[in-house]
């Protein structure tokens, strides 16, 4: 059960944005806006799952593998089982609105 006053799970939420994994487009501290229910295709940014909690990276697919990539050049990319471990679509950043992204 939900406390009253928290977000639904299908509501969009924001983030700030840690580290330097997504520069140059997305500095430290920046927010992002998240859509739980967002389309996802590739090259989308996405915020997803993994062992260490969530991580925002962009989706790149390839037939039937997924993989998040930084844009960040010094970092891995990281696979993932499926599309069931993205948490939402990033639909929003300082300057930019979702028609633009």
């Amino acid at each position: 059960m939900q406390d009253e006053g928290s977000c639904s799970e299908s509501e969009p939420f924001a983030l700030q944005v840690h580290g330097d994994s997504m520069e140059p487009e997305f500095k430290h501290g920046c927010i992002i806006v998240i859509d739980p229910a967002g389309v996802l295709k590739n090259e989308s940014f996405v915020v997803a799952k993994n062992d260490d909690g969530l991580i925002f990276r962009q989706l790149i697919i390839e037939e039937d593998s997924y993989k998040l990539r930084p844009l960040n050049p010094v970092y891995d990319e990281e696979d993932i089982a499926g599309l069931h471990m993205i948490t939402g679509l990033v639909t929003q950043q300082p300057g930019r609105r979702r028609k633009d992204m």
